[in-house]
């Protein structure tokens, strides 16, 4: 190769890209039941963390994702505190094919918002009068495999029903 040969540029490239818009707290609540009690006391909390996602089409390549995050800490069977955040954003998303958006959405987009919505989680948790949580990491790839694994399943179960 000298010094003028020069690989030749494609001439069309392709990419998809994902543009953050806003992100935003769309509702939020702490509730602690058990006030002042649960501080007088040794508790032997369980924390349980429900994690869910919408999405909303806002227009043409535009959409909103919430991400829900809801804790429940419990100690026996009375609940110590609850947290629900609704952690959002808007996204634009070019150059993704068709078959590829709902993962996208179901999968990078909440993996954006959690740190949001983790750090809100223990803000409220904190200013409730409680030791901090931090919410281990999520890895929603995988949340979004399992997911359609079980639907899958739950459909080819459904088939077999019906043709029986």
């Amino acid at each position: 190769m000298t010094e003028n040969d020069e690989p030749a540029a494609p001439s069309h490239v392709d990419f998809a890209e994902l543009q953050i818009q806003k992100l935003y707290v769309k509702d939020v609540s702490f509730e602690a039941p058990q006030s002042p009690q649960a501080f007088l006391q040794e508790i032997k909390p369980s924390v349980e963390v429900h994690l869910d996602s919408r999405t909303t089409r806002l227009g043409d390549n535009v959409h909103e994702v919430v991400l829900a995050v809801t804790v429940t800490v419990k100690s026996e069977d009375n609940v110590i505190y609850l947290v629900e955040v609704q952690q959002a954003g808007v996204f634009t998303l070019q150059g993704v094919p068709a078959d590829q958006l709902g993962p996208v959405l179901a999968t990078a987009c909440p993996t954006i918002l959690f740190p949001y919505a983790r750090e809100v989680v223990s803000d409220l948790v904190t200013r409730g009068g409680f030791p901090p949580l931090l919410l281990a990491p999520v890895n929603f790839d995988a949340l979004y495999a399992r997911d359609l694994e079980r639907r899958q399943s739950e459909s080819e179960a459904g088939a077999k029903q019906v043709t029986h």
